[in-house]
């Protein structure tokens, strides 16, 4: 028996029993609410589920973006959002994904390519004849937020750094998940992370590890998916059977570790369940650290307004806002949550032509809010929606990690300064003149 045989009648779909049709899945679901082209998850979903062991092509279901609010919100406990990926990949199984899927899902062939041609591709994305035709031939929306490749890999950087300590055991010593995203995008936001967790004690190690497969999870392709994570089950199991944490500055890293393995891959061996119960989001384990007294409090003021959206995966950890509780701990800070469901872009959802109007509906209000609030800057917790923020608004968006390295800078720097007064002597001129 294939999956595509069995998916019908086994988890999740086989919850859509318990469906009791309240629809409060479709009234909090961001597409839904922006278009009429989705019939909304309970159509869909569990609804939809009726008649799909009789082989129905059902296309539908490639509008759902995946945010996972229906799930949440379904006082059932049915799991649609689960449901509608199982749906999805079964239809890339009976007629193939496309290219430009297969490619926008694979980030490390982007990367491993991307990063040496770093400045001529960086070239290409600023550029509007080059985006246009991005669209025409790639399916990629002119428009759609992409982030400029970095010069080299945070792997390249780790390699080459001298590490603070050796492994000091699980107690002291932390394991890192970068993801893709710091690996070929955003490789500061990563050596402010090792920054941040350094200074508060911990021995960090940085193990090998390939892309979550969480793009290839939101494109139906569940076997490629299935292959990257058990690469990375292979390497982090040891870690996580040892007692060691494993820590993410991605949410939606994060979250595949915790439960898309599990939901999703059916992989729900001992090695899945080791490493996802000892996976922690950054913000996650530095909250949980100033709970227990032993977080580095001796911060630098950081003067100014931050408009602050908890993205929809960080939803889906069940941790609350840690970032916030982060925040008010910087001098000066005057961090203001967002109050919006979601930015619209979903990981590669808000790429793709025909879903980047849907997305730039669903993040409208998130995008009007940031703008007003005349900050110069704000702060989400995932990378896309990072992106998606800074490419609609013009507002750079950062991750709530780097404004704690840089309060532990001002720290630093004010304390410096102190000293340098107290031991500085004024030259006064010999003699009077």
């Amino acid at each position: 028996m294939t999956f595509v045989d069995a998916a019908d009648r086994s988890f999740p779909a086989f919850s859509t029993d318990n469906c009791i049709k309240c629809n409060v899945c479709t009234t909090v679901c961001p597409v839904a609410r922006v278009t009429d082209a989705f019939p909304g998850p309970k159509y869909v979903g569990p609804q939809g589920q009726r008649f799909r062991d009789a082989r129905i092509s059902d296309t539908s279901v490639d509008l759902c973006s995946g945010c996972g609010f229906c799930t949440r919100a379904c006082p059932a406990g049915v799991l649609v959002a689960e449901t509608n990926s199982r749906v999805r990949a079964r239809n890339v199984e009976e007629r193939g994904a496309t290219i430009r899927d297969r490619v926008i899902s694979d980030t490390d062939l982007l990367i491993r390519f991307g990063v040496p041609l770093a400045p001529l591709v960086n070239v290409g994305m600023r550029n509007p004849l080059a985006r246009w035709m991005g669209e025409i031939v790639g399916g990629v929306h002119r428009r759609a937020a992409v982030h400029p490749f970095a010069r080299r890999t945070f792997r390249s950087w780790w390699k080459r750094r001298k590490p603070m300590d050796v492994d000091a055991g699980p107690e002291t010593t932390l394991v890192y998940f970068h993801g893709c995203a710091v690996n070929g995008f955003e490789t500061s936001l990563g050596r402010d992370a090792i920054y941040v967790l350094e200074r508060n004690g911990f021995t960090v190690i940085v193990p090998d590890q390939v892309c979550c497969g969480l793009p290839m999870i939101s494109n139906g392709l569940y076997a490629n998916a299935r292959k990257k994570a058990e690469q990375n089950l292979r390497t982090l199991v040891d870690y996580a059977q040892r007692g060691y944490r494993i820590v993410t500055t991605s949410t939606s890293c994060g979250y595949t570790l915790k439960a898309e393995y599990h939901e999703m891959l059916d992989l729900d061996d001992e090695r899945a369940r080791a490493v996802a119960h000892a996976t922690w989001d950054i913000c996650e384990l530095l909250a949980d650290l100033h709970e227990r007294g032993t977080l580095d409090i001796r911060l630098g003021p950081l003067e100014r307004e931050l408009p602050y959206h908890p993205p929809c995966q960080l939803k889906g950890h069940g941790i609350g806002t840690p970032a916030m509780e982060l925040f008010a701990l910087i001098p000066g800070l005057r961090a203001v949550e967002s109050n919006h469901d979601c930015c619209g872009a979903a990981g590669t959802y808000g790429l793709k032509k025909e879903r980047w109007q849907i997305a730039q509906d669903v993040g409208r209000k998130l995008f009007e809010t940031v703008q007003a609030s005349g900050a110069p800057d704000a702060a989400c917790d995932s990378e896309t929606c990072r992106w998606q923020i800074t490419a609609a608004t013009g507002v750079p968006s950062r991750h709530p990690i780097e404004y704690l390295a840089d309060s532990y800078r001002a720290y630093d720097a004010g304390h410096r300064r102190r000293w340098r007064t107290v031991w500085t002597v004024p030259r006064t001129p010999a003699n009077g003149g």
